[in-house]
């Protein structure tokens, strides 16, 4: 008697995909990367990687006549690629969260159409119709955002009333923007869902965020907040994974305001930097159940057996291995990538059952 095991297919080669053919490894699943950089980091542990771009149709073929099924580690996918690729071997999220996720208009429209309130926010095209739109909207600051290809703070601007539309427009270098209306919220948090075939969903968090310069820093868990916006933020990410029919992982983003809204910010048809606590503190990881999810199996328990800090390594902060080395309750995790450049994501630590110092003060 043979076991057959699967292939999966993962579109791009980051942290992200490393860590989740990482865990296709504890499954004996077999993982295909398909990524256009040369070297990239989850091809330092990938059973096979095709290097290729994401139009080259004849690569994309192969690609899919080699695994069983696909998924994707970070949502600026050309939507064209995935439906291409389905007519091969299915996609799991599928096109539909993808092409929403990508054009943040049309992520606060689907939320808002799914019962989640969000910010205040309009798209708008110019300058002129900037103005006129912040005129009809509450409030004196606002932040302006490119529609499409924005993370880490990046293609984001602060815009208060009275200041010159023309400039902001040209600062942001695009011809579409949301304006959001600026939230004084009291805390970020997130949560994520993963959900099988069968309509089983495991949810992680929240987790309780911190930014440095529009880039996660820090993610603690439990989160230290009131029960009731914990069951609220849980309930509306489950309600979304429901509604859209989720195979696979998503990540939801909320803000908390000081009167206790709950209000989406963004989501992330993938695994999430958020979540990389759940690889030390729970027994099935989100990257393990992301796998799980879109390969066919059952979605597995996403309980925490520790408490856990995540920090991110940003940057030269790589070089400080032997700090964290010399922490007892530290595990180090880097991605394994050769340059290091100021805001590069270099690798992350998670700390279980941390201190109360150590909450505090990392």
């Amino acid at each position: 008697m043979t076991q057959q095991y699967k292939t999966v297919g993962i579109l791009g080669g980051g942290q992200l995909g490393q860590m989740s053919a990482i865990a296709a490894k504890k499954l004996g699943i077999k993982t295909h990367i398909y990524c256009p950089e040369k070297n990239c980091p989850a091809s330092h542990v990938a059973d096979k990687t095709t290097t290729a771009s994401y139009e080259d149709q004849d690569a994309l073929k192969r690609f899919a006549e080699d695994v069983d099924v696909i998924t994707y580690e970070f949502e600026n996918i050309p939507v064209s690629t995935v439906q291409y690729l389905k007519h091969t071997k299915p996609v799991y999220p599928d096109e539909t969260l993808l092409n929403v996720s990508q054009h943040r208009g049309s992520e606060k429209s689907f939320l808002n159409k799914s019962g989640l309130s969000t910010a205040a926010w309009n798209v708008v095209t110019d300058p002129k119709m900037l103005n006129d739109t912040i005129n009809d909207m509450v409030g004196i600051e606002f932040i302006l955002k490119t529609t499409r290809f924005g993370y880490d703070g990046k293609g984001q601007a602060r815009f208060s009333a009275g200041d010159d539309s023309v400039l902001k427009w040209k600062e942001l270098n695009t011809d579409e923007i949301i304006i959001e209306q600026a939230i004084d919220f009291d805390y970020e948090i997130s949560v994520i869902v993963a959900r099988d075939q069968f309509g089983k969903t495991a949810l992680y968090g929240p987790s309780l965020n911190e930014h440095k310069n529009g880039i996660l820093h820090k993610s603690i868990v439990p989160t230290p907040i009131p029960e009731e916006i914990k069951n609220t933020a849980l309930s509306m990410t489950e309600k979304l994974a429901v509604a859209i029919n989720l195979r696979g992982v998503l990540a939801v983003e909320y803000f908390i305001t000081k009167d206790g809204r709950v209000l989406a910010n963004e989501i992330a048809p993938r695994t999430h930097n958020s979540g990389h606590w759940t690889m030390d503190a729970c027994a099935i990881s989100q990257f393990e159940n992301h796998i799980r999810t879109v390969c066919g199996l059952d979605v597995g328990s996403a309980d925490a057996h520790s408490p856990a800090i995540m920090i991110n390594l940003i940057g030269d902060d790589i070089l400080d291995e032997a700090k964290w080395n010399a922490m007892d309750n530290a595990i180090f995790h880097s991605y394994g990538k050769e340059e290091i450049k100021p805001g590069r994501k270099m690798g992350h630590v998670n700390i279980i059952n941390p201190t109360d110092e150590q909450i505090d003060n990392l």
